[in-house]
């Protein structure tokens, strides 16, 4: 109550600050229509030391100070993977028991990386913003962009995929369109957060190539087009350095090559020592220990590195002060651009209109795998089904919670069993199957269940049904889809493939549907004639996922990520323990800039599914790409265009995609790397030209020996197509 009467309190003043500004000499930091770097300086004028380095500091698990003394209020945030995070008690990880802050869950954003729609991403941005303005929270704690390195990391559901071009070109939109709402993205988790094992200590050593190439370009846009106003650094170190008292990534790439003037704030309990995180680029300090108001005043948070110690560092001279300077202009900029905007909306909470976003998107991102052309079960036609059953945990588990920070307590999750009773009616039956034990944080819970019993009662209703819909995959129990622990295999869990085993054989009919964040291996795959990739889908789950099987909505996701046949198939996994998850702490990235399709193209691997494929209801055909000249020169460009015609019976979504490689490179380079895509909605016989633009920038490589981007005259070949190994048109270019 305290809290919300100071929210109410500092709300006030500052609109009466925007009334009067006009008329009265008011100081020029409390100034609405000055400019902010105007406003920072004078504040700064006015801050006592003390002030200064409390600004750097936490004061509840989600709230850091302001400058009470001056009317500058404090800073809330919240986790934001895929919805605004339930409130939780000032100081303790127990929820505080509101009753109005359940959100709308959004699709995770492995899902809306399948959309390969900036558009959704925008629609994604703008509407989960609403929420955490309405919540009055200055700064969301997402979106996550690490690369997706190996299929085991437990938190791949909360990144865009493995591909830097595709991420980038989403997560741009996303911040901008959240901050729209005046209220800041805080980008996570920075840098190769890429696994969940060892991740407080894991020290990763990677080379400036695949830093530069594969690793920090989703990052750079983040910062230069999306202009992010927060950055959380990650636990992980990097070649010996905590990222979040990294010189490398912080100080030198961040914030003096790329120039971000916002604020970098911990992950929590991120960092390690005063000197370090003072010098190394950290600015807001966050942890997940007491402040000392109800547990006593062990480690409370003025006890933190850029606590007490840092003031008292600062004070003795080895620290300079520009140092505390430079963190508290960010961190006033900060507050400028959030909290004492005057100008962001009231936003909104709950509401329809983010239902229907939340469907939408995840209309979009599900993933049409299989469908076998001789079955053709889907769509699913109802006249044709009088039994229609329905097996697997995950059509009535809530997936919008656990997880880990990522967890939500959300005002609605259609399941997947009710949304096809909905549509059905009595056709649909429903047996487990399999179950997973309780969603727990940190440790594997058993099921209460028996799996021989519960798969022993499925294949006994299998053998009576006319069509059966299968809807399993992970959840976000731990080792599976979750924060603080990957995955221990690539297979199913809670023996689901010995389930699918035993149902392929009594029923051929088979449609199945997987929820998860991650690829998988599908050893049934050739027994199964219909496959969906699903994703953690929200609130509109099950309407989402109806819409596909039952077609009203074409599908159009393609996967941002590559599916492998065996775990072996994975750069990173193929070589030893150094690689993955690292031998004594310590892990070298020993493919290097070969992730994902990359890693494919460059070993002739064929991949269960390739990065970029998905099926439509309709079909696409691609006519003979074109092009005026075969060259391009340093400030030249080159354009292509390609016609792409609907030749089905339906309208549909189609992402026309653009790679490029080199013939013959002087350096390793991959194959062929996505440069553009264009996702574009066509009629029955419509057709469309695709034109991509080729620029000088995007056949160069990073040259590590002279640490800069560089162009090297030759021969390259542009290739486009549906999916990364589903190549339509190759044209061959000369570079000079």
């Amino acid at each position: 109550m305290k809290n919300i009467r100071k929210k109410v309190l500092l709300s006030v003043m500052l609109t009466l600050m925007t009334v009067t500004s006009q008329a009265q000499n008011i100081p020029v930091y409390l100034d609405p229509n000055q400019p902010i770097e105007a406003r920072v300086k004078d504040a700064l004028s006015k801050m006592t030391l003390e002030e200064k380095v409390a600004l750097c500091t936490a004061q509840s698990k989600f709230s850091s100070h302001g400058v009470p003394r001056l009317g500058i209020p404090e800073l809330w945030m919240s986790d934001g993977s895929h919805g605004v995070r339930e409130e939780i008690s000032w100081d303790s990880w127990t929820p505080a028991g509101w009753t109005n802050d359940a959100c709308t869950g959004f699709p995770a954003l492995s899902c809306l990386a399948a959309t390969w729609n900036p558009k959704m991403a925008a629609l994604y941005g703008k509407s989960i913003g609403e929420e955490f303005r309405y919540r009055h929270k200055d700064i969301m704690l997402g979106p996550g962009i690490n690369i997706y390195r190996t299929p085991l990391n437990g938190r791949n559901y909360e990144y865009m995929g493995e591909d830097p071009y595709l991420t980038s070109q989403l997560v741009v939109q996303y911040i901008q369109n959240v901050q729209n709402n005046g209220v800041a993205v805080c980008v996570k988790h920075y840098l190769l957060n890429n696994q969940e094992t060892w991740r407080d200590s894991v020290d990763v050593q990677i080379s400036d190539r695949a830093l530069h190439e594969i690793y920090l370009p989703a990052w750079k846009a983040a910062v230069e087009k999306g202009h992010a106003w927060s950055i959380m650094g990650s636990y992980n170190k990097i070649r010996g350095e905590h990222g979040c008292e990294s010189q490398l990534t912080l100080n030198k790439i961040l914030k003096t090559d790329w120039g971000f003037d916002g604020a970098v704030v911990s992950d929590w309990g991120g960092a390690h020592s005063t000197m370090a995180s003072a010098l190394g680029g950290l600015d807001i300090e966050m942890g997940t220990w007491t402040n000392g108001m109800d547990k006593g005043k062990t480690f409370a948070y003025d006890d933190y590195y850029l606590g007490r110690n840092y003031l008292k560092a600062l004070k003795e001279g080895s620290i300079p002060m520009s140092n505390i300077n430079d963190k508290a202009s960010r961190i006033l900029r900060l507050i400028f651009r959030t909290a004492m905007n005057t100008n962001r909306s009231y936003g909104s909470f709950g509401s329809q209109e983010h239902l229907n976003a939340a469907r939408e998107i995840a209309d979009e991102g599900i993933v049409l795998l299989k469908n076998d052309n001789k079955k053709r079960l889907l769509p699913i036609e109802a006249k044709r089904y009088k039994n229609i059953l329905v097996i697997g945990e995950n059509a009535i588990k809530q997936l919008t919670s656990g997880g880990g920070a990522a967890g939500l307590k959300v005002s609605k999750e259609i399941s997947p069993l009710s949304a096809l009773q909905t549509k059905y009616g009595e056709a649909i039956h429903y047996t487990m199957g399999y179950a997973s034990g309780p969603t727990t944080y940190g440790h594997v819970a058993p099921s209460p269940y028996s799996a021989d019993s519960l798969r022993d009662e499925a294949v006994k209703e299998a053998q009576k049904a006319d069509l059966i819909i299968y809807i399993g995959g992970l959840n976000k129990n731990f080792r599976q889809d979750c924060e603080s622990g990957d995955r221990e295999s690539l297979n199913l869990p809670f023996k689901q493939d010995q389930l699918i085993e035993a149902l392929s054989k009594v029923n051929k009919n088979i449609i199945l549907t997987l929820l998860s964040g991650n690829a998988m291996a599908m050893p049934w795959k050739e027994k199964i004639p219909a496959i969906i990739q699903g994703w953690y889908l929200g609130s509109e789950a099950g309407n989402s996922l109806v819409d596909i099987l039952s077609g009203d909505v074409n599908p159009s996701g393609k996967l941002p990520f590559t599916f492998p046949v065996k775990l072996a198939d994975v750069g990173a996994h193929s070589f030893d323990a150094e690689s993955y998850p690292g031998v004594n702490y310590k892990e070298i990235y020993k493919e290097d800039i070969f992730v994902g399709y990359r890693w494919n193209d460059s070993k002739n691997i064929t991949a269960l599914f390739p990065f970029g494929y998905g099926l439509s209801y309709t079909t696409f055909k691609y006519g003979k790409a074109t092009f005026a000249k075969n060259t391009l020169t340093q400030n030249g460009e080159f354009k292509i265009s390609i016609p792409i015609t609907n030749t089905g019976k339906i309208k549909g979504k189609e992402v026309v995609q653009l790679y490029i490689g080199e013939e013959n490179p002087s350096v390793p380079r991959p194959r062929k790397e996505l440069k553009g895509f264009n996702k574009i909605e066509l009629a029955p016989g419509e057709t469309t030209n695709i034109t991509f633009k080729i620029t000088p920038d995007m056949l160069s490589f990073y040259d590590d020996a002279q640490q800069t981007w560089r162009n090297e005259p030759g021969k390259f070949k542009a290739y486009i197509g549906s999916s990364s190994t589903d190549i339509k048109s190759t044209i061959e270019l000369t570079f000079k």
